[in-house]
């Protein structure tokens, strides 16, 4: 058995694909009527169709789990992301832990939290 996807949640299945492009790189892989799959395993889904499965509200930012991308050149990143996504809410801006490793943490449209990192 392995993983295949990780799967969140997203109100503009549309919205989030630009997104998760225009910061990551990320490309549609499979597009199937508010089901879609980027590369790197991300799996968006239309927050109704879930919402059917589940029968449940969806919480954001419920800080319950992140989605974890690395950058070598995290300064340049933040200028991509402040100049697309200037209204971005952020958990924490640049900071650096104890052992090294450089991170900014933020939201995503949806309310699924991203960390980027300094390759460790």
């Amino acid at each position: 058995m392995r993983l295949k996807n990780v799967l969140i949640v997203v109100k503009d299945i549309e919205k989030s694909k630009k997104f998760y492009h225009d910061l990551f790189g990320l490309e549609t892989v499979i597009d199937n009527d508010g089901n879609m799959v980027l590369t790197e395993g991300l799996a968006l889904q239309d927050e109704k169709i879930w919402r059917d499965f589940l029968g449940r509200d969806i919480i954001p930012e419920s800080n319950s789990c992140e989605l974890y991308f690395e950058e070598r050149d995290i300064e340049a990143f933040i200028l991509k992301l402040e100049k697309l996504y200037p209204s971005v809410k952020y958990v924490n801006r640049l900071m650096t832990h104890s052992w090294g490793q450089k991170v900014i943490r933020f939201y995503d449209p949806d309310g699924n939290l991203i960390e980027v990192g300094t390759p460790m």
